[in-house]
């Protein structure tokens, strides 16, 4: 666990996404949750000695991703979120539940642990952004999109800290099967404006802002090579075809991993060739004369 400003803490070991919390005089504020039981029970414990006991009094989630929710029903009830990410956290039924279940089917020890899982649905919700203030603390929580339509950030500007959910990948390949690559841009851009001391991505190393720069080349060139092949009249599957081994090396990806990664190469490809297609459709509905 680091501790990144006084009361500041983030934890970047734990299996599917990065979390932390702050300390304030009248308790916990937590920063999305440990997907695995037994590390959010964990994770639980820590908190409680870190703070003295202190009461944890929300969590908030950067998405509605399960990576960064489940955890919730070891930390606490009030479950702060986009009202995007409510929406569809609230429809989270019991075949979500066995979904989650299933994809550990080859490790049945975390498997095991999942028997009794409950959604905590956000009982706080908002739209553009959110101050949380306790006790000497401010907390804001800025909606960006980008990622997913529910994605926000969350900015502590006293002490410097932004917990970036998954607008931020350093060192893998963003996952962009929801995305809107001209948000997630923005979205990049805005953080470096508020020029953070440290950045918590959604998951690996803890960053400074410097090292957006990779993420925003990366994006900046799919957006181009994709545009590219559109303006040429390729199709979604021909531009993907040919974009998808020019996007693989610039991450490492791991022999295992490693249909899995080009699948989801291939789905970003197509998200940012379905921007060009309605941004062009936009325009040919705008040039169209009324009927008579």
């Amino acid at each position: 666990m680091f501790e990144l400003a006084p009361g500041v803490y983030a934890e970047t070991s734990f299996y599917n996404s990065n979390t932390g919390f702050i300390v304030t005089d009248e308790g916990v504020v937590c920063f999305d949750t440990p997907m695995i039981p037994n590390e959010a029970k964990a994770w639980r414990a820590t908190i409680d000695e870190t703070s003295g006991g202190l009461p944890i009094r929300s969590v908030i989630v950067t998405d509605h991703h399960r990576g960064h929710c489940l955890g919730s029903q070891w930390l606490s009830n009030k479950v702060i979120a986009h009202e995007i990410a409510w929406k569809h956290m609230r429809n989270y039924s019991d075949n979500f539940k066995q979904r989650v279940r299933d994809s550990f089917k080859k490790q049945p020890e975390i498997r095991a642990q999942f028997t009794d899982l409950q959604i905590i649905v956000p009982t706080v919700t908002f739209q553009d952004k959110l101050t949380v203030v306790r006790g000497n603390r401010a907390v804001r929580v800025l909606h960006v999109k980008g990622h997913t339509p529910a994605t926000s950030i969350i900015w502590l500007p006293k002490e410097r800290v932004l917990f970036a959910g998954d607008i931020v990948w350093l060192d893998q390949h963003p996952f962009m099967t929801q995305a809107n690559s001209r948000e997630w841009l923005d979205a990049l851009r805005l953080i470096q404006k508020l020029n953070p001391k440290y950045i918590v991505p959604g998951h690996g190393p803890i960053s400074s802002v410097q090292e957006l720069d990779y993420l925003i080349e990366y994006l900046t060139f799919l957006r181009e090579r994709s545009r590219n092949l559109f303006d040429a009249g390729l199709t979604k599957q021909e531009t993907a075809s040919l974009l998808t081994p020019e996007m693989r090396p610039w991450f490492p990806i791991p022999s295992k991993r490693s249909s899995k990664i080009e699948s989801q190469i291939r789905s970003g490809i197509g998200r940012v060739y379905d921007e060009f297609r309605r941004e062009r459709e936009a325009q040919e509905a705008k040039a169209t004369p009324p009927a008579a």
